[in-house]
């Protein structure tokens, strides 16, 4: 058999191109009941004059998460606040959680009640109770998240206007930075830096919280899961506008303890910022005028598509795209 052919064969369509013919033989997600399906952080469901946000989103062993990286009590954490994250995204407030998880045979009965106990303290933490689920074996360990939330007016990315500024709520390049402490060759890195980058990519907070306070204040949100390149280029790409992320400013919202972990691993920050994702950080466009006190201006929404990166020098380039869990590099 020629090898380049049946390369050329087996090679899938990108995740988005995917999606998008997914979502066509759906139908879209539409429904008499459903305000918005498929193409958002969450759908939205009427019931009466109430809005019901939800969304679902899977953690995967070797693909979201290690063994050798963090404990199943990390798992649990770390896949709860980000299907809770989903619902921040959309200025929601979490109603209640159902969770599947598949495992193979040989996970011990300690492992699993470690990571249901992960889950539960991040439900706790979030007010989201886990109401229910299911449990199947399978190859590798996956956590699958249901989370059902309440928005009087629920924030889309498809909505960001021209002339908006660009807000950060939250910190990005953390997570990146505590994967790259973890699997650095030869060893480790230590130190407190490290361990407060290590903690940020165990266990992120969903900014529940935060979220909520955008309504009413901002035209568009979306969390950063995908990497704040990428996810920004959701927002132009679903509101049909050009996003500007300044760098002066962008620089001046990194944590010091990422500048100092960047530093020792040699890589830069401002590339961890950009390219790193699961931050789980919010990323809204609004008025000057609207903009609340927890959010920083990293840039603005213009005229135009893509997403474009200015220097300190004043030059552009644009920026790719998001993380694609079907690409050869992914």
């Amino acid at each position: 058999m020629n090898r380049k052919v049946a390369t050329t064969v087996a090679n899938p369509s990108s995740e988005f191109q995917r999606i998008a013919r997914i979502a066509t033989i759906l139908g879209q997600g539409r429904g008499p009941k459903i305000k918005l399906g498929i193409g958002d952080d969450a759908a939205i469901i009427r019931v009466g004059k109430e809005s019901l946000v939800w969304t679902t989103d899977s953690s995967v062993e070797e693909v979201h998460f290690r063994r050798e990286l963090m404990s199943f009590g990390d798992v649990g954490w770390r896949s709860f606040n980000a299907a809770v994250s989903d619902v921040a995204a959309m200025g929601a407030s979490p109603i209640a959680a159902l969770s599947a998880i598949e495992l193979p045979r040989s996970l011990r009965d300690r492992e699993l009640y470690e990571l249901v106990e992960g889950q539960s303290a991040a439900s706790k933490a979030l007010k989201c109770p886990v109401a229910g689920g299911n449990l199947a074996s399978a190859a590798k360990v996956s956590v699958t998240t249901s989370v059902l939330g309440r928005a009087s007016t629920p924030l889309l990315r498809s909505t960001a206007r021209p002339g908006d500024e660009l807000w950060l709520i939250g910190s990005v390049g953390l997570a990146a930075a505590g994967l790259a402490c973890l699997t650095r060759s030869g060893s480790p890195l230590r130190g407190s830096d490290a361990d407060y980058c290590v903690s940020s990519f165990r266990r992120p907070v969903a900014r529940v919280t935060e979220g909520k306070r955008l309504q009413g204040r901002a035209h568009a949100a979306i969390d950063v899961s995908d990497g704040l390149a990428g996810d920004l280029g959701h927002i132009a790409k679903s509101s049909k506008v050009a996003v500007l992320v300044d760098e002066r400013a962008l620089a001046g919202t990194l944590a010091p303890e990422l500048l100092k972990v960047a530093d020792k691993l040699g890589r830069p920050a401002m590339e961890l910022a950009l390219f790193g994702g699961e931050d789980y950080a919010l990323l809204a466009s609004g008025p000057r005028q609207k903009r609340p006190r927890f959010a920083e201006v990293i840039g603005e929404v213009t005229e135009g598509t893509g997403v474009w990166f200015i220097a300190l020098s004043g030059r552009r380039r644009r920026l790719g795209g998001a993380f694609d869990h079907f690409s050869r590099h992914a």
